[in-house]
């Protein structure tokens, strides 16, 4: 058994969980053993079951994996292109496994962007004209092209605090929100969190780009799109968590744990148009490539 010695029981008594605990349990019971990352282990139940069902409630148990939050970490650019390379091996291991529910609704899935922006009402003025802009880049310049890159199964929350730093290794967590979806955006998702460098083009993001271009070539189309899906994406947090925020408002402060990061990434991609930000994405991928 690998991790420390504590465990995590994940529960839940609606219905509406019972597909994503067993999209959760398959993925991380698939991705065991894989090279170039590492993920929990689910303990199997004692009739061999990934996980359980009783009374109404289902669940199942997952080892806890040692190390820190890669939000904890130091942004070394090391660290960034091991991240990078790590998650580009889980998206290769993600595209092998067969797993049951993948295309169920996702609140984060790519299709719900488009709407988002019922959300605009809850945001300051500080941010919503920024946020205008990206999503309406994405509606009209993305949008129509995403079908034509590589779609699979992906994490879909890459983010660092769903990232470990596990000695040399980099481990993921929280699966809850993987689904079919562009592979890319796997990529998109965390190098926007990784923005925070207003001397770099990308703020930073060319360590993990490049990490991860190592590893899964990055097409033409994917390098045209991948900085308008890093903006829509950091748009997307910030409106369903300003949103979610003003529903709960006693748990803002944790909802809106990423939303400060998310501002200002976006702030520092914001002079970058479509040409600009294909060039330094490219500018970012090593020369050498698979």
């Amino acid at each position: 058994m690998s991790g420390d010695s504590r465990l995590i029981l994940k529960t839940s008594a609606g219905p509406e969980a019972l597909d994503s605990f067993r999209f959760q349990a398959a993925v991380i019971a698939g991705l065991q053993g894989i090279a170039g990352f590492v993920v929990p282990e689910v303990l199997r139940t004692s009739g061999g079951a990934l996980m359980f069902e009783h009374e109404g409630t289902c669940g199942y148990l997952q080892t806890r994996l040692a190390g820190i939050p890669l939000h904890q970490a130091t942004y070394t650019p090391d660290l960034l292109v091991r991240t990078g390379s790590a998650l580009a091996r889980l998206d290769l291991a993600l595209a092998e496994v067969n797993l049951p529910a993948a295309r169920r609704p996702v609140l984060w899935h790519i299709g719900c962007w488009s709407r988002l922006m019922e959300f605009e009402q809850y945001l300051p003025r500080s941010i919503a004209d920024s946020v205008r802009v990206a999503m309406a880049e994405y509606r009209k310049f993305v949008e129509p092209q995403i079908s034509n890159v590589t779609w699979q199964v992906t994490h879909n929350d890459p983010s660092p605090f769903n990232m470990m730093v596990a000695g040399q290794k980099i481990g993921f967590i929280d699966f809850g929100d993987g689904c079919w979806s562009p592979r890319i955006q796997d990529l998109a998702i965390a190098a926007s969190h990784m923005v925070a460098d207003p001397s770099l083009p990308l703020g930073g993001a060319e360590h993990l780009i490049a990490g991860y271009a190592s590893v899964i070539a990055v097409s033409p189309l994917e390098a045209r799109l991948l900085v308008g899906l890093m903006r829509a994406r950091q748009s997307a947090l910030i409106l369903v968590n300003y949103w979610r925020s003003q529903l709960f408002p006693a748990d803002a402060p944790y909802i809106k744990k990423n939303v400060a990061r998310a501002e200002r990434g976006l702030s520092i991609l914001a002079p970058l148009d479509t040409a600009s930000g294909e060039a330094a994405v490219l500018a970012a991928i090593p020369r050498s490539v698979p």
